[in-house]
Parts: C-alpha cells; sequence; structure tokens
C-alpha cells in the first residue's frame, strides 16, 4: 500500500459549480477513488464501488459524527442529532425498527388511494392552465399537499416545511451565503415544527400517531418519537419535491419517452428511478472514518470526513452504460439515491407511492409534454434539482 493522495481543487459547494454540477462530479470521480477536497480539508469519492462499500460499512464510517461537513459531536449541529440519520448500531436500530414497522407497504396501503385523488386534482389543474412551472405547479403542490396530511398535520403553519427544511440541507454544507439565506428565511420554521412534532398537534390516525404509538409500548421513548417525527418532515420533501420536477424537465425534453410513459402508465416508477440517478436530488453526503482505513491507495485516518458524492456515483461509467443519457428504460437498480445499507432511506416507500401517483396520473391525462422555457436550476449546498420547470401540457 502506498498512502497516495490526489488533491483537488474543486468546491463541490461553489455557486457556479452547484448550478452545473455535472463537470465537478466527473472531476472527482476520474480524478481517483478517494481524492482530498482541498477547499474543505475533507475526503471525497464518486465512484459507484466506493460510495456502495463505505454505505455498507457503518462500523469502519460512521454516522454519529453528522451526515455533513460539520463534526456534530464537537456541537457544530444546529439541530439535535437525528436518531436515524446521526446514528449507529445499536443505537439506532430501535428507532430503525419502529420506522419500518410504520412505513411498511402493508401499514401504506390506504394511503395509495388518497394519493391518487390528489395527483388527479393537481395534474387536471395544470392541464386547465396549460402553461404551468411544473416545479410548484406539480413537484411541489403534490408532496406538499399529501405527505403532512399523511403524517397527520394540522393545515395551520405547513408554509413554515419548506423553509425549515431548506435551513436542515443548507447546514449541512459550507457557512455560505445559501446558509446564511436559508437562516434569514427559516423564520418561525424551528419554533413552528418544534410544536408540530408533538403527539397532541399530530392527527391520532396518522405517520406521526403510529410513531408515538411505540412510544407507549416502549419500544422508543417519546423524545425518540418526537425526533423521528422531525426527521421525517425535514428530509422527505424537499427530496422528492427535486425528484419529480426533475423527471419532468427530462420528459419535456424527451418526447420518445414521454410517449412511453404516456402509452404504459405504469412506467411511472421506473421514470422516477431514472430520475433520481440521474439528477440524484440529495446528490453527497457523509460519514467519518472510526479507524485507519485504506481506499484504493490513500489512507485515511480516524476522524477524517468523507464525502461520498452520490451524484457523480449514479453516473459512473464503471457501472452504468451511457451513464450521462435519461433512459426510462434503464435497469437502475444500484443506484445511490436511497443509499445502502442500515441507513438506507426510510422514507423511500413513500417517495415512490408518491411517484408513481404524479407521474401515472400525468400520464394519463397528457398527451404531449413540451419545455415552455429554459429550467432554473435551484442552488443548494446539499440538494439538485430544478428551482423552475416551465412546461405546456397538452391534455389527453
Amino acid at each position: 500500500m502506498t498512502d497516495t493522495v490526489v488533491e483537488l481543487d474543486v468546491d463541490p459547494f461553489a455557486l457556479d459549480v452547484l448550478a452545473d454540477p455535472v463537470p465537478a462530479d466527473t472531476a472527482v470521480r476520474e480524478a481517483a477513488p478517494v481524492v482530498r477536497l482541498a477547499a474543505h480539508g475533507v475526503w471525497a469519492t464518486g465512484r459507484h464501488a466506493e460510495v456502495a462499500a463505505v454505505f455498507r460499512d457503518w462500523e469502519t464510517w460512521t454516522s454519529t459524527a453528522g451526515t455533513g461537513l460539520a463534526d456534530i459531536r464537537r456541537g457544530e449541529g444546529w439541530r439535535p442529532p437525528s436518531v436515524l440519520l446521526d446514528a449507529d448500531p445499536p443505537a439506532h436500530t430501535a428507532a430503525r425498527r419502529v420506522m419500518n414497522r410504520v412505513l411498511a407497504p402493508r401499514a401504506l396501503a390506504d394511503l395509495a388511494d388518497r394519493f391518487a385523488v390528489v395527483a388527479a386534482e393537481v395534474v387536471d389543474d395544470a392541464v386547465a392552465a396549460g402553461e404551468v412551472d411544473a416545479a410548484a405547479a406539480l413537484a411541489e403542490r403534490f408532496p406538499m399537499t399529501v405527505l403532512p396530511d399523511a403524517v397527520g398535520m394540522a393545515p395551520e403553519g405547513r408554509e413554515h416545511l419548506l423553509p425549515y427544511a431548506a435551513l436542515n440541507f443548507e447546514s449541512m454544507g459550507p457557512h455560505n451565503s445559501l446558509r446564511a439565506e436559508a437562516e434569514r428565511r427559516a423564520g418561525g420554521a424551528r419554533e413552528y415544527v418544534a410544536w408540530q412534532v408533538r403527539r397532541e398537534a399530530l392527527a391520532d390516525d396518522g405517520i406521526g400517531a403510529a410513531i408515538y404509538a411505540f412510544a407507549d409500548t416502549g419500544d422508543i421513548t417519546v423524545d425518540d418519537a418526537a425526533l423521528l417525527v422531525r426527521s421525517f418532515l425535514s428530509a422527505g420533501i424537499d427530496t422528492t419535491i427535486l425528484a419529480l420536477g426533475a423527471v419532468v424537465h427530462e420528459l419535456a425534453r424527451r418526447p420518445e419517452q414521454w410517449a412511453a410513459l404516456h402509452a404504459d402508465p405504469t412506467l411511472a416508477r421506473a421514470a422516477f428511478e431514472e430520475g433520481l440517478r440521474f439528477h440524484t436530488p440529495s446528490p453527497v453526503i457523509g460519514r467519518t472514518a472510526t479507524r485507519e482505513v485504506v481506499v484504493g491507495e490513500t489512507l485515511v485516518r480516524p476522524d477524517e470526513k468523507l464525502l461520498m458524492m452520490l451524484g457523480a456515483a449514479n453516473r459512473d461509467p464503471r457501472r452504468w452504460d451511457a451513464p450521462d443519457v435519461y433512459d426510462l428504460h434503464r435497469r437502475t437498480a444500484g443506484h445511490t439515491a436511497f443509499g445502502a445499507g442500515v441507513h438506507n432511506c426510510v422514507g423511500q416507500v413513500i417517495a415512490r407511492m408518491e411517484a408513481e401517483a404524479l407521474l401515472g396520473a400525468l400520464a394519463r391525462r397528457v398527451a404531449r409534454i413540451e419545455p415552455a422555457g429554459e429550467s432554473r436550476p435551484r442552488l443548494s449546498n446539499w440538494l439538485r434539482g430544478f428551482a423552475s420547470v416551465p412546461v405546456r401540457l397538452v391534455p389527453a
């Protein structure tokens, strides 16, 4: 083994890079199995094999130091540590077991009909308008309706959810202008979420109440139940919004792909999975080494942070043929957008249900979808997608 260090002068959080991230992803991925990012003094890997290996080895690559740039063990986090994202077994195990039971497909079966009704309303309104910004009218409106309803949130105050989620994601990155703007916009969002995750604030027939029921049985504490509801609200909305918007962006620019989906709406799931691979909505996640470990020919020492560049890994030509092409017929098994191992995304079942409902409704009700202007990227430290996706919808 040789202690080879490849250092790159690439800042994945620079605004120009965030506006066009693929070249930086490519540079990190192709330079070496792991590189040193001089701008932030951390390691990064953009290769699929290395990312998959790190995800599955939680004993070597801990989440307890936080999954962003900061080391939360030193008190650098802005919120209490998540009992899911910022924990490893055995502490992680009980919370994960509860969420797996709450979000099991059988437990969520009744949501499918509700999602279908809302999806039809959202798509019908967009079709009636003719030209819409799909990022707002479709990709945002639908999850912002069905997910808070499913959790059991009161209608009042939901406007705080997106600023809160933005604060969560921007705070994962450096102290830059994006983080400062998220802190400014958050306003009363933190206070609202602290109020909303209380048992008393939640409907008794939603996901939130189901989580609290496990505190009654002693599986988790009441405090952990509140943290689980908070994690669900902060991590599960923006990512789905951006993924849906990216799929619409791509389909509007690929008539043959849209024609395939329109002809067979059951391809909605495939279109979503390829969108997750192609425009990974949460493109970076961090781990911290617990011991000396060699990646490629590079020695990473204990307590050093490694950023997994998921967006880069999901376009790794070592794993995917023609990775820079969106193709809903692609076999996407193995993409890293939902993570892997003990920390794979606990909310992925609901995200897929949302996608199948909305994209399926769109496919059945729209004959053609066309760009009505240039899409505008969302600049974010820890998210990827479009802030605006103007489209023209031709009804079926």
